[in-house]
């Protein structure tokens, strides 16, 4: 069975645990035909991801999770069918970049105050040593022990009041919408309900958003209830967004979290791919795109 796009995944390019080749072979076995790798802050992945999705016949879709600073909070904007060669798009990651190898150091140092030694490398070790984020972080801290699971670490360790957590400094949303249009892309709202946000406040942010170049809210995600999705769909109609769905699939150790298992858009929405002439040419894709 062919499966709807799923347009939010993560490869060893980040903070996933599939390599980029590794991750197209999944998104094909569980059915997925239309997939895009959105890597956090870097497009590092796409060139392998690419020769893999052409060897299986996938349509890859060249994407990108880009960290943002906004009302005090980190939110995250996905990037779809950029331009990975844009030159500014590239300049503003190679700044993330740089800030979170700073990032990095700086959790480890605040972990190892609290006697967790060794933080900073046994992270390295879970990461591809370029691109070191809290996720590489919860991995070595629930291999030695000091944690059940991931969730767990974070809780504990790494968010807002805990003793791993480092502020973000990250791109403005203006920056980011046009660093994703200027690269010939769209711009999406990553995981609503992750933020926590008061109805005033989720207003306000898809107004500014939207008054940036944005386009799109990620309707259905892979931490999205049922309820949540049907919501955000209401309101992706009512403020005239495009509608996304992504797994923001992280690799085989989050069962809980898969390609292949996102529940349909809400009828009432008009998905981010409704004119992508990729989907035109694949009657049974169409059907799906359609709901």
């Amino acid at each position: 069975m062919i499966k709807s796009p799923d347009l939010h995944s993560h490869s060893t390019a980040s903070d996933g645990t599939l390599t980029p080749g590794a991750l197209m072979q999944r998104a094909f076995a569980s059915g997925v035909r239309v997939i895009a790798l959105t890597d956090h802050d870097t497009t590092e992945g796409l060139a392998e991801a690419r020769a893999a999705a052409d060897a299986l016949g996938l349509r890859l879709v060249p994407g990108v999770e880009i960290s943002v600073t906004w009302g005090g909070r980190t939110v995250h904007i996905v990037g779809l069918n950029v331009d990975p060669e844009n030159v500014a798009l590239q300049a503003g990651l190679s700044r993330l970049l740089a800030y979170r190898g700073w990032r990095a150091e700086e959790i480890g140092r605040r972990l190892d105050k609290q006697g967790i030694a060794g933080a900073y490398d046994g992270a390295k070790a879970f990461s591809n040593g370029r691109l070191i984020g809290r996720t590489h972080f919860a991995r070595f801290l629930v291999a030695q022990g000091h944690a059940l699971d991931l969730r767990e670490v974070f809780s504990r360790y790494l968010v807002k009041g805990k003793p791993g957590h480092v502020s973000g400094d990250w791109a403005t949303l203006e920056e980011s919408t046009r660093w994703i249009t200027g690269a010939g892309g769209q711009a999406v709202i990553a995981h609503p309900a992750r933020y926590k946000l008061t109805r005033t406040r989720l207003l306000k942010l898809l107004g500014e958003f939207r008054e940036c170049g944005g386009v799109g809210l990620e309707v259905v995600s892979g931490s999205h209830s049922r309820d949540e999705v049907f919501n955000f769909g209401c309101l992706a109609r009512d403020q005239r967004m495009l509608a996304s769905a992504g797994s923001d699939y992280h690799g085989p150790d989050n069962p809980w979290i898969d390609l292949g298992r996102l529940p349909a858009l809400p009828p009432a929405c008009t998905p981010i791919w409704h004119d992508w002439p990729e989907l035109d040419e694949e009657p049974s894709l169409r059907r799906v795109a359609a709901g």
